[in-house]
């Protein structure tokens, strides 16, 4: 069976219901992330975004958000933020999606929602987990739709891995990189890439070697 098909299987076959979400993303002894650690992702994220578009940030979109984890944080420093998150668990959409703003998909099926544009786009832990024709295709509505910068937390090959192994697929950090500027974006800091919408906007020693 080829990588790419048995990623999808695997992926297929998680169940990122409430005890996934307990385990991963609230259990002290077992969570990925601290508060205080998402808390500096989305400062980032924010001060970037906005360097960029020269205001403040208005609207998020959060593929692979989850519980959508980074909304409150992201009210915290924007609090008329408008947020969309979009997720394929059942359970987080059942649960929070009224309330957060989420919808229910898949990275793969990015190409076929009607999502308007965004001046953030947050993909945070989540496409080592996609097979390798869906990032491609997803990649490329995510630079139609991102007018700033995109946050992509991704993890590859060369890593120290920890946490949720299942599914995990191990590319290359080239591989990622080859993909992200076939789409037409171009890194501008740590997990931040610009979107084409920005290419004519940034001067040349604003942008990394």
């Amino acid at each position: 069976m080829k990588g790419g098909l048995r990623a999808a299987l695997l992926f297929c076959m998680k169940h990122y219901d409430r005890d996934y979400f307990q385990r991963w993303y609230h259990d002290r002894s077992t969570r990925i992330n601290t508060h205080a650690e998402v808390r500096r992702k989305v400062a980032l994220a924010i001060a970037t975004t906005e360097y960029f578009i020269r205001r403040q940030l208005r609207s998020v979109l959060d593929v692979g958000c989850g519980e959508g984890a980074w909304l409150s944080h992201l009210q915290a420093f924007r609090p008329r933020v408008q947020y969309t998150g979009i997720d394929s668990s059942e359970y987080a959409v059942s649960r929070y999606g009224k309330e957060r703003n989420i919808r229910l998909a898949t990275f793969g099926e990015l190409p076929s929602l009607d999502l308007g544009a965004f001046d953030l786009v947050v993909c945070s832990d989540v496409i080592h987990y996609v097979p390798d024709n869906e990032i491609r295709d997803g990649m490329q509505t995510l630079a139609k739709i991102c007018t700033g910068i995109a946050f992509i937390e991704v993890l590859t090959k060369e890593d120290d891995v920890i946490g949720d192994l299942d599914a995990f697929i191990r590319r290359p950090s080239a591989w990622y990189r080859a993909a992200f500027r076939k789409a037409g974006f171009e890194q501008v800091a740590p997990y931040s890439w610009r979107s084409p919408a920005l290419r004519d906007v940034i001067a040349e020693m604003e942008m990394p070697l």
